[in-house]
């Protein structure tokens, strides 16, 4: 834990003098503007978010900066969370939304829920919420996250790799980045997950881009070696595996990516084969 969290206090000062943007909080007509909050970093973020700390600081996190904006009774809350670079604002997003929520063109997107909209773009992962029922409070929220979005640098874009997913069956508005312990294991990090859908049957599939072709194979191997399956010596391959946490698994890989689909059974070889085939080709 001391580790990390000198990691992080390493990375938001680092960050903090590359990136260069300064938090400037945009103006909301009728509203008195209080920028007077603490900026929350890596070794200070659980006396303000508590125990979903740990998550954001997985997912490099930087700093916090908040502005509250209040008009009468109605009070609307801004945070900004700052991260690493766009993948890790998109995975610390991924990780709260839901497919039920109402997405709107935001940044490179975000969505609405119970008087919150909530938006990632570039590194930035942004929350801005009101407990006012108002209509008119609403539509203040709205203004502003359009203000914020456009100010904020960076990205508009998804991540590209999420183009590399087959869309046939997949569920909308699911993909998720995961940075560390994919599947629960500590050696396998740093992969995009989708749900899919394929007739009756549900399941998973993870894209790891890796550094290198070495990397991957040493990924492959490690995955291998942890179900007591000796890896053959290949530049490339397709198994099927057996996983004592998540059952049987259809890992395969190809140059630097690797995939690995959880949630069908050893029967369904010829799903897991055209879609490992239609991400690696």
């Amino acid at each position: 834990m001391v580790k990390r969290l000198l990691t992080g206090l390493l990375l938001v000062i680092v960050f903090g003098s590359a990136s260069g943007q300064e938090i400037m909080f945009p103006e909301l007509s009728g509203y008195r503007k209080n920028t007077d909050f603490q900026v929350f970093g890596p070794d200070n973020l659980w006396d303000f978010i508590n125990g979903a700390a740990e998550t954001y600081l997985t997912y490099g996190f930087a700093d916090l900066h908040i502005a509250e904006y209040k008009k009468g009774k109605n009070v609307i809350k801004l945070e900004i969370y700052r991260h690493i670079d766009h993948i890790m604002a998109f995975g610390i997003y991924s990780t709260e939304r839901s497919p039920s929520f109402n997405y709107m063109k935001i940044g490179a997107q975000g969505y609405v829920t119970d008087g919150s909209i909530n938006f990632f773009k570039g590194n930035y992962y942004v929350k801005i919420r009101t407990y006012s029922k108002s209509e008119k409070t609403l539509e203040s929220v709205e203004s502003l996250a359009l203000r914020v979005a456009e100010m904020l640098e960076g990205s508009s874009d998804m991540p590209a790799v999420l183009a590399v997913f087959p869309s046939s069956g997949k569920k909308i508005n699911e993909e998720m980045f995961i940075n560390e312990s994919v599947l629960g294991h500590k050696f396998l990090n740093r992969a995009f997950k989708a749900n899919y859908e394929y007739g009756p049957d549900s399941f998973s599939l993870f894209i790891f881009d890796c550094k290198s072709p070495e990397e991957a194979w040493k990924s492959a191997e490690a995955y291998l070696a942890s179900c007591g399956t000796d890896a053959l010596e290949s530049a490339s391959g397709k198994y099927v595996i057996t996983d004592g946490y998540n059952g049987t698994i259809f890992l395969a890989w190809k140059d630097s990516r690797m995939v690995v689909i959880s949630g069908l059974s050893k029967d369904q070889a010829d799903i897991a084969d055209q879609y490992t085939t239609d991400v690696l080709r």
